[in-house]
């Protein structure tokens, strides 16, 4: 059975998908790379696996929040640079396979942002070209002392173009480039000064801490973040005349909503509010 149907399988101990390990916890789904003996790089086989992972995610109501992890001492190497070559004796030399996966790819990293899900990565090791930009696209990320970080493509003569549209969102634009220009590997503290990720954990604590993180959005009302998340993307993108129109419409909506209403309720009733109401 193809990787991407695998997943369609729902459990809640942990269960191996092949690229990708899926394990369900009360409101948290734990999405783990699951190929070391590989880098976890992004092969097609597992751009598919974590695409439909993330699909089901996002339409699953049991699930409030994702961490995705890694097995290894590589978080995720980046794209398949063996598959990609092997493509170059195809009659178009490869044209046409490196746009279907640079496509997917871009899909996935889109559909990472796009998830009314929050997703949060937990780096325990190297995420290197397209997987800095796999961390750069969750809405926040735990380090572990010992991950890095780096975008070297430069280095072996093909920019880190796409990991450059999830770096330029995320950081300051000259430690963007720095990054890019250079291809360095970064430590996780300079990581999280760059604010590439939020904190550095030791590795003992990294899944304790994803984990942590997500449970305390996972207690949050669904739909509320749900629609925070998609005006915080949107608005970014957006003048500041903009923003401001728009999220005064966002507001108006939110406001109208039964959480809305039983949250603030709560506040003002001096009580703890009862999501289950609204």
């Amino acid at each position: 059975m193809p990787a991407t149907k695998e997943l369609a399988r729902r459990k809640n101990e942990p269960s191996s998908q092949g690229e990708v390990e899926i394990e369900r916890r009360p409101g948290v789904l734990i999405l783990t790379m699951a190929r070391p003996d590989r880098r976890n790089c992004l092969s097609e086989a597992m751009l598919g696996a974590l695409q439909s992972a993330i699909d089901r995610a996002g339409q699953d109501k049991g699930v409030r929040a994702v961490v995705l992890a890694a097995k290894g001492s590589v978080f995720c190497s980046g794209h398949d640079l063996k598959e990609l070559t092997g493509r170059r004796t195809d009659a178009d030399g490869g044209r046409a396979y490196y746009e279907l996966i640079m496509r997917t790819c871009a899909r996935l990293m889109r559909s990472i942002v796009g998830c009314p899900k929050p997703i949060i990565g937990a780096v325990q090791g190297t995420a290197s070209a397209a997987g800095c930009q796999l961390v750069a696209s969750c809405d926040l990320a735990v380090a572990a002392e010992e991950a890095t970080f780096c975008t070297p493509g430069v280095n072996i003569g093909l920019f880190c173009s796409t990991p450059m549209v999830a770096l330029s969102r995320n950081l300051p634009r000259k430690r963007a480039m720095e990054m890019l220009l250079l291809g360095e590997m970064l430590s996780a503290r300079d990581a999280a000064d760059y604010g590439l990720v939020n904190r550095v954990v030791p590795t003992a604590r990294l899944m304790d801490e994803a984990l942590a993180l997500a449970e305390r959005v996972a207690s949050k009302p669904a739909a509320t973040v749900a629609i925070g998340k998609e005006a915080f993307y949107r608005q970014a993108e957006m003048s500041l005349a903009d923003a401001y129109d728009y999220a005064v419409g966002i507001m108006v909506q939110n406001m109208m909503h039964a959480d809305s209403k039983e949250g603030i309720g709560a506040f003002l009733d001096k009580r703890r509010p009862d999501w289950n109401k609204s």
